[in-house]
């Protein structure tokens, strides 16, 4: 299959900040690794970053920026998204046309929300999903620690078989680029 991987919302503004998502360090590390994988692959790196008209995540404000550990590379992917949603509103849906992609490897921030929200409207189009189980964070909540998100997500998304493609949940250390 030829995949791409998207990177969603690591941004200084979410991860900066005490108290940091859980697992922040781990998580931004085996992202690395996994696009520097897909990079040796052929396979399209695209970072998504999340946008508001004001605070943290304003376009262009220090929030705004990548991770300052994540690393980019020449020929890398950004988009700009302003929901929960990558593909609302974006041009990500045309770039993985032209690319001619039939899988995505997701990873990110907010595992509740633009992680969730992405890898099910992903699905809903009709690409098979792998939801990297151990790339994905948030924030603890006060309905659940983030631990628990995480390990609920992980969990669900693979039982949604009602779009037709898989969404499958693996660790980083799983996923292969280029079969």
């Amino acid at each position: 299959m030829k995949a791409a991987l998207l990177v969603i919302d690591v941004q200084r503004g979410l991860f900066d900040d005490e108290p940091r998502p859980w697992d922040a360090d781990a998580t931004v590390s085996r992202i690395n690794g996994l696009a520097e994988r897909a990079r040796h692959a052929g396979v399209p790196v695209v970072f998504i970053q999340h946008e508001t008209t004001g605070g943290a995540l304003a376009f262009g404000s220090e929030g705004w920026q990548l991770e300052q550990n994540l690393i980019l590379e020449d020929g890398d992917t950004i988009l700009r998204k302003s929901t929960p949603d990558s593909f609302l509103r974006t041009e990500l849906h045309e770039l993985l046309q032209k690319w001619k992609t039939d899988q995505l490897v997701i990873c990110g921030y907010a595992t509740e929300f633009c992680v969730d929200t992405t890898s099910r409207r992903a699905a809903g189009l009709g690409y098979p999903v792998i939801l990297v189980s151990d790339a994905h964070t948030t924030h603890d909540k006060a309905h659940a620690s983030a631990v628990d998100i995480r390990a609920h997500h992980n969990a669900t998304l693979p039982e949604i078989g009602s779009f037709g493609p898989v969404i499958q949940a693996l660790p980083a250390e799983r996923v292969v680029f280029g079969l």
